[in-house]
């Protein structure tokens, strides 16, 4: 009985030594999707990207490099680099311009032209290059790429001229 008592407090002991060590921060990809989109005078397009972090832990975005695809079009590239601190859970913005094919700003002028009952159905993917924050996560430096793949519908902004989301 007294080894039993013994091998219990072992277990016990080695549960409560392993508990102590430093708490893992699981990382996680993050969702990429478009808040919004405007047409420029110019006429290309400023899309502003969202990024939601989905890690237990900060994670600081660097680039994206992509594709964004209108109307089973030509995709044309999305490409940016940036330096955005995100907290875990949270999202942010970031601004990306786009310079779009002529089959493209026809497809967007015909759905501007139904109002908010137009629709646009378009793709992004493409690669994020991110890291965990270092104040998060001191241990871990290692950079990580996540993929993302999302498709979704554009529809105008009732009010705002040239503005879709």
């Amino acid at each position: 009985m007294k080894r039993l008592l013994h091998g219990l407090a072992l277990l016990l002991l080695v549960g409560v030594l392993a508990a102590c060590g430093p708490q893992k921060q699981s990382v996680f990809p993050p969702t990429v999707t478009i808040q919004q989109m405007r047409v420029q005078p110019d006429g290309t397009w400023e899309v502003t990207l969202r990024l939601q972090n989905n890690s237990y832990t900060g994670m600081n975005y660097q680039s994206i490099e992509g594709q964004l695809q209108v109307a089973q079009g030509i995709p044309v590239r999305l490409h940016a680099k940036f330096n955005l601190d995100v907290p875990s859970f949270a999202g942010d913005v970031l601004p990306v311009t786009v310079l779009p094919t002529d089959d493209m700003s026809k497809a967007l002028q015909a759905i501007a032209a139904k109002g908010s009952a137009g629709s646009l159905a378009y793709a992004i993917k493409g690669i994020v290059h991110c890291q965990p924050n270092l104040e998060d996560h001191p241990d871990n430096k290692n950079p990580r790429d996540f993929s993302f793949d999302h498709n979704d519908y554009l529809s105008p902004v009732p009010g705002i001229a040239n503005t879709y989301r």
